[in-house]
């Protein structure tokens, strides 16, 4: 008898201060003996201690602080105090509020928050409007859900090269290195015009670029951040001598025809599209095969059942397996302006952290939010953000996890971890929960 998502029963999350990123610096936070509802002092001021999370989760924590403390002060890892801000319907707002500054947040002698991705001020995510709207004009109509449906039987094309080869190999392969990064770095790599050739190392860049492991100093983050920038002056230089059909090239012309970038703000934008169109999707995948695998079996066949189930699925499943290490969007913002929320007054200049996967768990929003439900039909999760920064590639990332899914419940019904989940390995400091290697099997 098949067993429906509904059916299946929901398990508790796994212990939210020992996952993978149990030592990072959100972690370390969460280690804090105080629990949520019991301050500190801090500075003078009542500060709580960060809750952490897993791959499945946040921290139970967080439902007690949506409830009786929905914004509340959290010491983070950087020194600095921040407002953390849990329920869906104030993340959302916040969001969309304009008074809420990324540009603040990024800009000389802003405050390190830590747990965070080191930006420049010319990068789109750290950039306010007008300025990240004149950017954001520039490529959106490549990511519109009509272009990138344009784009299925090339990706489709893609992933069953990929899977056609899992197949072939046979017994124990590595997913994250068979499918779950390949494949959206292919497309994106394809999409921007990068040589396949150069997709591996701008890859391990792009990763020491997301880490955000401040005991190093940011030093992994900053040697990144110099190599992506050399690749990218460098593939400019190829395609100014040389244009093609691709999106890099669209913006040089735009540079040098219609001078809408600067030098600067082309090469940041070139490397952050690059790494963004990839590193997600990838972790996202990733994860979520992980958590259908190790804890939702029954879930993973009723898909295998019927693939016709996959695309509301996937929006569960971006939903209910936390992306962000941090349980933010990564990217904390600075109130230009006094800012009032959840019975709080943020004040001008104080640090703003929005936890998604927070609000993506609340009940008021979600019925029975702690359980993955993969028929669920009412689902206006935030995983992809909201307002002006929420993800370019939204339609992208899901239609490449549709594929990746469907393909791998239709050809390997049987597939299973091929180790135990506590001897997986985690990539610790990165912004995302990112595992290095998902080793599966299947058949007998």
């Amino acid at each position: 008898m098949s067993v429906s998502p509904v059916e299946s029963p929901a398990e508790p999350l796994a212990d939210p201060l020992a996952g993978p990123l149990a030592e990072s610096a959100a972690g370390a936070e969460a280690s804090a003996p105080a629990a949520a509802g019991c301050p500190v002092a801090h500075g003078g001021m009542e500060t709580y201690p960060f809750p952490g999370s897993s791959y499945r989760g946040p921290d139970p924590r967080y439902a007690k602080l949506r409830t009786e403390q929905p914004v509340v002060k959290v010491h983070t890892a950087g020194g600095v105090d921040a407002w953390l801000v849990t329920r869906y319907e104030d993340v959302r707002e916040l969001s969309a509020d304009p008074r809420l500054s990324r540009a603040l947040a990024c800009g000389p002698g802003a405050p390190r928050i830590g747990g965070t991705m080191h930006t420049t001020p010319e990068m789109i995510i750290s950039l306010d409007s007008p300025e990240h709207s004149r950017l954001r004009k520039l490529v959106a109509g490549a990511f519109t859900l009509r272009r990138v449906q344009r784009m299925r039987d090339g990706v489709q094309r893609v992933a069953d090269e990929l899977l056609d080869d899992m197949l072939a190999k046979g017994g124990t392969v590595d997913l994250v290195q068979q499918l779950a990064l390949p494949l959206p770095l292919t497309v994106i790599g394809e999409l921007l015009g990068v040589p396949s050739k150069d997709l591996r190392d701008f890859e391990k860049w792009a990763r020491a670029f997301a880490t955000v492991d401040d005991r190093a100093g940011g030093e992994e983050s900053l040697n990144g951040l110099a190599k992506l920038s050399e690749y990218i002056v460098g593939l400019i230089a190829d395609k100014r001598a040389d244009p093609a059909d691709d999106m890099l090239s669209e913006l040089i012309t735009a540079r040098d025809d219609g001078d809408r970038l600067s030098e600067e703000e082309l090469v940041t934008f070139g490397f952050t599209l690059i790494g963004a169109g990839f590193d997600t999707t990838a972790n996202q995948l990733a994860n979520s095969v992980l958590a259908l695998l190790a804890h939702h079996r029954e879930q993973w066949l009723w898909l295998a059942e019927d693939p016709g189930r996959i695309p509301v699925a996937v929006d569960e499943l971006l939903r209910h397996v936390n992306l962000f290490a941090t349980d933010t969007t990564g990217f904390p913002r600075i109130a230009a302006a006094d800012v009032e929320v959840g019975g709080v007054t943020i004040a001008k200049g104080d640090a703003v952290l929005l936890a998604l996967a927070s609000a993506n768990r609340d009940e008021a929003v979600f019925a029975d939010p702690d359980r993955l439900d993969l028929a669920r039909s009412h689902n206006p999760h935030i995983s992809f953000g909201h307002g002006v920064h929420h993800c370019l590639g939204k339609h992208l990332g899901r239609m490449e996890m549709e594929i990746a899914i469907e393909g791998l419940v239709r050809r390997f019904p049987g597939l299973r971890l091929a180790v135990p989940e506590e001897e997986l390995p985690w990539h610790t400091g990165e912004i995302n929960h990112t595992l290095t290697s998902l080793p599966v099997t299947w058949g007998e």
